[in-house]
């Protein structure tokens, strides 16, 4: 069982006016005014981590940068250990999402460790998921399994969906990067569920995404088309700008595999461009792989194309993909076996 979800990171005044599914510009908005008006150092701090939030999540990572920063500063200045947890697990979050891996692990290990010393029990659930979803993108699945089993364990006991919803989508993820598609299917499909009932419009745009990739795979395009216009919608009105991004790449990979190979260029370019506004690197080179993949197949240039599929297993390894890296090597492998163009 589980209740409605609700956005813990969000405090004081600020938790009353905000919801999970605010847009993030009212959450900015607010979070601004809230941080202009505050008399006290953990007001500030509060204010601060709002403010991290929406900028990050609006692609303004400098302005995310300053806010967390900002928040944890405070927070230390207020004695409050519980709310510096939270502006790390928010700066190790931007660092994920900007490609800082090693620091991202850094930051959200030691959110986990003063969140669990503070008995700030909801931020160690959040820097949990963080390092669990931070090792999933590097493709460390024997070392983040456990996190997202704990982390899971623990949304259930307390009926928190969003906790939920985060570790089994991990979960999902990794079953369906190593070839089980079925139950990869049943999980997304029961994020959906669960983000549905507890009204977390966001979860639900992320299930969406999900369950489109594994039909996808299974050639169900049209229902995976489908179900990525919706959360598309969800995105938009959230001002979700990173989710909307992954939305667009993700249509170019199911364009991809149905073999409209113009249209998945199309689709990679609008995302490459979107990632590139909001510098976040891992989404860029993903979308540069979806590009080189797609220019291959509509006749460009073999030697252009392994020049730079070498350049973005360069920029795989710097970041810390290793399953992106494994795709650049599969797609090599698929070009150098195929007969050249003459």
């Amino acid at each position: 069982m589980h209740g409605k979800a609700f956005a813990p990171e969000y405090q004081g005044a600020l938790g009353s006016a905000l919801g999970v599914n605010s847009s993030y510009e009212e959450v900015r908005t607010a979070a601004g005014r809230a941080l202009v008006e505050a008399d006290t150092a953990l007001d500030r701090a509060r204010a601060a981590l709002a403010l991290a939030e929406a900028n990050r999540r609006l692609g303004q990572v400098d302005d995310a940068g300053t806010a967390w920063r900002q928040s944890y500063r405070n927070a230390r200045l207020a004695g409050e250990a519980g709310v510096m947890a939270w502006a790390l697990w928010s700066g190790g979050t931007l660092a994920r999402q900007c490609g800082q891996l090693r620091l991202a692990r850094r930051l959200l290990s030691r959110g986990v460790d003063l969140a669990a010393d503070s008995g700030e029990r909801l931020a160690h659930g959040y820097a949990l998921a963080g390092l669990a979803e931070t090792g999933r993108i590097q493709g460390d699945y024997a070392a983040v399994a456990a996190l997202h089993e704990q982390l899971l364990e623990q949304g259930r006991e307390h009926g928190e969906a969003r906790h939920m919803v985060w570790a089994m989508s991990g979960i999902a993820q990794m079953r369906r990067n190593t070839g089980d598609y079925t139950e990869a299917l049943e999980l997304f499909e029961e994020c959906v569920r669960i983000s549905t009932d507890a009204q977390d419009a966001r979860g639900r745009a992320w299930s969406l995404r999900g369950v489109a990739d594994v039909l996808s795979l299974r050639g169900e395009t049209e229902r995976a088309l489908a179900l990525l216009s919706e959360a598309e919608v969800i995105c938009r009105a959230m001002d979700l700008a990173s989710a909307l991004a992954y939305n667009h790449k993700m249509r170019g990979n199911v364009l991809y595999r149905d073999g409209r190979y113009e249209a998945a260029r199309e689709m990679y370019a609008v995302a490459l461009e979107e990632f590139d506004a909001m510098r976040e690197p891992r989404g860029a080179a993903l979308s540069r792989l979806g590009l080189a993949k797609s220019r291959a197949r509509l006749g460009r240039d073999r030697d252009e194309t392994l020049t730079e599929l070498a350049a973005l297993e360069r920029d795989f390894a710097r970041i810390g993909l290793r399953g992106a890296r494994d795709g650049v090597i599969a797609f090599r492998g698929e070009m150098t076996a195929e007969p050249s163009r003459t």
